[in-house]
């Protein structure tokens, strides 16, 4: 179970610059501008061998007219709520504002670790500035630039020391974990229910009404596997207009946790920005994907190609990943819940799927043959050999080439498909690497 750091300062003190160095990535759009950042921002960060999540909580609050009062109040509570621990960026060009004294006063009062870092000490003179940082009573402050890196480094390693251990060795590591996820109101802890016969989590027609996450053995028709229920949304009555970016961010530990994501989709509204979201965080995690499209007793006039036309729009809007099921259901009616299990222990199996190394030779090199990656600058790319890795988390394959880095992204979506046409990958993400020969 990954720890989730979340990011928290008033705007423009550069939390997506840190969060890019961080995570190594330049999602982020940086701006002069305060406020810029309204990309979903969740990144996964490596620092020691440790693996954690970063969150940059800024990015997720919305309707900026009111950005000082509530909306960072809010973003400072949902930082809370949600991450293991916080990260509070200041700026030693600015100094102490009244929001950072605001923003201390709230953590102060919080059993939460916060590790205050400032930022743009980016030449030396400035890192004396940092000094003044002592006044808001959290305890030492980590020089840091995030535009040229420094002191990053010594950030990391005080929030290692922060880490929760590892906590879940207690479920049996062999069983397959299933996550329902999905938008608030589509009906997650309905399907639950219903194959567990029983109200185990409370159902109202509130959105965001779940709790916390629960892991819930389910061992009946000769399965046996691991529910993780997605949180819902705490109900405070300041979160209303933000339950949708709540909703995404609560869904990220159900979805590490998790071998298989089972995203509920909601029949009478179809695939929402939310849905394509936590369809996103599903892929950047590469697990599994089963699509239930709940509530399908609710739809009217249903005509024979109905479920035919609804599959291929889901698919061209989660492409171009569109090797996965898509079952129909409903909870109330209990209409295919089980199908909705034995698929997701079939997408389980077949992250396990092994080719031996000479059948996949025998069926991928005359293919290749036949429509061979197109030249680049006059040179000609030739693949001689591909072999599946063993012991690898998700199924890998390897093709050795004499010019690797000439093959493009459309080729190995083509190497991809090809192997997917032949063996049965469903709903398991596949990677592809191109090496050396």
């Amino acid at each position: 179970m990954g720890n989730i750091v979340a990011i928290v300062g008033r705007p423009n003190v550069g939390k997506s610059t840190l969060f890019n160095r961080l995570t190594k990535s330049r999602r982020a759009i940086v701006n002069d501008e305060a406020g810029t950042t309204r990309d979903r921002q969740y990144g996964k960060c490596e620092w020691n061998g440790c693996e954690f999540s970063i969150i940059d909580t800024g990015g997720w609050v919305v309707n900026s007219e009111d950005i000082f009062e509530g909306a960072i109040k809010r973003h400072v509570v949902l930082a809370l709520e949600e991450a293991d621990v916080v990260l509070f960026l200041v700026d030693v060009q600015n100094g102490i504002t009244d929001y950072d004294l605001e923003v201390a006063e709230i953590l102060r009062r919080q059993n939460k670790p916060v590790v205050l870092a400032s930022n743009k000490a980016d030449t030396f003179d400035w890192q004396f500035q940092a000094a003044e940082f002592y006044r808001l009573g959290l305890g030492e402050p980590v020089i840091v630039s995030a535009i040229n890196g420094l002191g990053t480094g010594d950030l990391l390693d005080k929030l290692l020391i922060h880490f929760k251990p590892d906590v879940t060795e207690e479920i049996e590591a062999e069983l397959p974990r299933f996550a329902v996820v999905g938008r608030p109101n589509a009906g997650k802890s309905s399907i639950i229910n219903a194959l567990m016969d029983e109200d185990r989590t409370i159902v109202t027609d509130i959105a965001g009404t779940t709790r916390d996450a629960i892991y819930t053995r389910f061992n009946k028709f000769g399965h046996d596997f691991y529910l993780v229920d997605t949180a819902g949304i705490r109900k405070k009555a300041k979160v209303i207009e933000d339950l949708e970016y709540y909703s995404v961010i609560r869904s990220i530990r159900a979805i590490e946790n998790a071998d298989v994501c089972i995203l509920v989709v909601d029949a009478t509204r179809g695939i929402e920005s939310q849905d394509l979201n936590i369809f996103s965080l599903i892929q950047k995690n590469k697990k599994g994907l089963v699509v239930c499209v709940n509530k399908w007793d609710l739809v009217e006039n249903k005509q024979a190609n109905d479920i035919k036309n609804i599959e291929k729009m889901i698919r061209e809007r989660l492409a171009p990943f569109v090797d996965f099921p898509i079952i129909f259901t409903s909870a109330i009616t209990k209409q295919r819940i089980l199908k909705v299990v034995d698929t997701a222990v079939k997408v389980w199996e077949n992250k396990f799927r092994k080719v031996p190394t000479a059948k996949l030779n025998e069926y991928l090199l005359p293919a290749i043959e036949n429509y061979p990656p197109p030249a680049l600058k006059g040179k000609y790319i030739k693949i001689k050999y591909v072999t599946q890795l063993p012991n690898t988390y998700i199924p890998t394959f390897v093709f050795f080439a004499n010019l690797p880095q000439y093959v493009k992204e459309p080729y190995r979506r083509f190497l991809e498909n090809k192997i997917r046409s032949k063996y049965e990958f469903t709903g398991t993400p596949v990677q592809i690497f191109i090496r050396q020969k």
